[in-house]
């Protein structure tokens, strides 16, 4: 059982962040800001494939009109992407934007960080405090040497501090780096710092493949401890592909219900194709919303002994199988029934 930490609750857009919340898994487009229609029809994917919250870049003033098209498309939050220009901040609240994440270091003088703060807190709107490796200030790289873990919490909380100076104090961080251990460490310090609910991820993690397995170390590991509130599975994909990958990694934790799978690696005792079975079997339930384990099994060594606690399984014989619930066997089928069979019993639970 994890206990999380209960950090400051915000809301964006209707969705509860941190004081306890289900963890919201986000997204961000990748189509030019330029190009509305394909803006919209992306974030309308990321919605089907589970996105809680789905983040856009605002690079101009012309894609401000993005947020009114997404808002009118989809049912959850968009948070807009702000740096440097403070003014479209501004625009993209008057335009109903649910979020604003910025670096506060990096759009101007003081006077342009109040201005963000008020309107901000005028139409209730938080502000995430997004610091990476790159965007530490140039005295507090100087302290440190480099973006150290002590580095990135010393500028997230700078900026903490600027808007808490001007009366605001919806506040989400995150502090990211393209270094797992140096993820860790710095979110670990973060959440020692202060209250405020935390977005994770490795930013910059790379493709689907090693983006994957470094953004399940770097965000399994601090949820493992109970931190965070929110999280980004940062892939160089097609962004569909990370509010998956998630959703998958808070299912690993057993911080979301939903399917979960077990299956073995195979072995020379494997007389199936239970690779493709294992795939198949993922694919027909990839919308299943029942919260159970389910157990893919190349032989009898593996099915109903090893998968015992799994809901419903199959255990492959020559070519043939046993489907299984809770251990117990409940019958035997050739192997072209087992895909079937399985999800015959997965209906009656």
């Amino acid at each position: 059982m994890i206990n999380r930490k209960i950090t400051k609750q915000i809301n964006v857009g209707g969705v509860p962040v941190g004081g306890g919340a289900p963890i919201a898994v986000q997204s961000m487009l990748n189509v030019p800001s330029t190009d509305i229609e394909g803006s919209v029809a992306q974030a309308i994917r990321l919605e089907k494939a589970g996105c809680d919250i789905i983040r856009a870049a605002i690079p101009d003033m012309d894609a401000v009109a993005l947020i009114p098209a997404i808002k009118k498309a989809v049912n959850i939050p968009l948070v807009a992407d702000i740096h440097f220009d403070y003014r479209l901040a501004l625009a993209a609240a008057e335009a109903g934007i649910d979020k604003i994440r910025i670096n506060p270091g990096n759009i101007g003088s003081d006077d342009r960080v109040k201005a963000v703060a008020d309107i901000c807190k005028q139409k209730n709107i938080p502000i995430r405090i997004g610091v990476n490796s790159g965007s530490v200030e140039k005295e507090i790289l100087k302290k440190y040497g480099s973006p150290t873990p002590e580095a990135l919490c010393e500028s997230a909380m700078y900026h903490a501090k600027l808007l808490n100076r001007f009366d605001f104090d919806d506040i989400a961080i995150s502090i990211k780096s393209s270094d797992v251990t140096t993820t860790i460490e710095a979110y670990e310090l973060m959440s020692s710092m202060c209250y405020y609910p935390l977005h994770l991820g490795v930013t910059e993690a790379g493709t689907s493949h090693m983006g994957l397995i470094k953004s399940a170390i770097g965000i399994g590991s601090l949820l493992q401890k109970g931190i965070g509130d929110t999280l980004r599975v940062s892939l160089t994909a097609d962004p569909v592909e990370e509010p998956k990958a998630g959703h998958d990694i808070l299912k690993a934790l057993d911080l979301e219900g939903g399917v979960r799978f077990v299956s073995c690696p195979t072995c020379g005792r494997t007389r199936i194709d239970l690779i493709g079975l294992a795939n198949k079997v993922e694919n027909a339930l990839a919308g299943c919303k029942k919260d159970i384990t389910v157990a893919v099994m190349g032989c009898v060594v593996n099915g109903p002994g090893e998968a015992r606690e799994a809901d419903i399984g199959v255990a492959g014989g020559k070519g043939e199988g046993l489907i299984f619930k809770k251990g117990e066997i409940l019958r035997k089928v050739s192997e072209e029934e087992l895909l079937p069979a399985l999800l015959e019993e997965i209906e009656k639970l």
